[in-house]
């Protein structure tokens, strides 16, 4: 009957209701990490694919993933950039501790400017229009002399 109990009172608490600590508790958190955010134009809203985020120009603390993350700039009026941001870890040795770094650093956007809105294809597009010539010289762009003008002086055009 006693062993009854004791397997029974293990069972249930190896079953669910264990208090036991998970083993996750013991694997190392990741380093934070510090990323300089920068764009042109200054006032760009960044934001990390880790979440973090800040209007440009600003640090964020990042956790340093085991792969790289991105950061997409957005600002009124500009196109959106995603900026690839790489982690590079550097294992430490007997003289210098362990590092985690970024590439790029400081990670920095150009926003380019949004194009104007397309036209409307039902509006015609006009043509500027030519000024008119002065009256009197219509025949001033022509080829062909004015027939009503007086021939030139040593003219050998015949006289009627």
């Amino acid at each position: 009957m006693r062993r009854v109990i004791a397997i029974a009172m293990a069972a249930a608490s190896l079953g669910g209701c264990s208090s036991m600590p998970s083993w996750d508790a013991f694997k190392p958190t990741p380093p934070a990490i510090q990323v300089q955010l920068e764009s042109t134009p200054p006032g760009a809203d960044a934001k990390t694919s880790l979440g973090p985020s800040c209007k440009t120009p600003c640090s964020v603390s990042v956790p340093a993933p085991d792969a790289g993350f991105s950061v997409t700039y957005t600002l009124n009026k500009f196109q959106s950039a995603t900026i690839p941001v790489q982690v590079i870890r550097n294992p430490g040795d007997f003289s210098a501790p362990a590092s985690t770094t970024t590439d790029p650093n400081p990670v920095f956007a150009e926003l380019q400017p949004t194009g104007p809105p397309p036209r409307a294809s039902g509006k015609p597009m006009h043509k500027p229009k030519k000024p008119k010539a002065p009256k009197g010289t219509a025949s001033a762009g022509s080829p062909f002399p004015d027939p009503d003008a007086a021939p030139a002086r040593g003219s050998s055009a015949p006289t009627r």
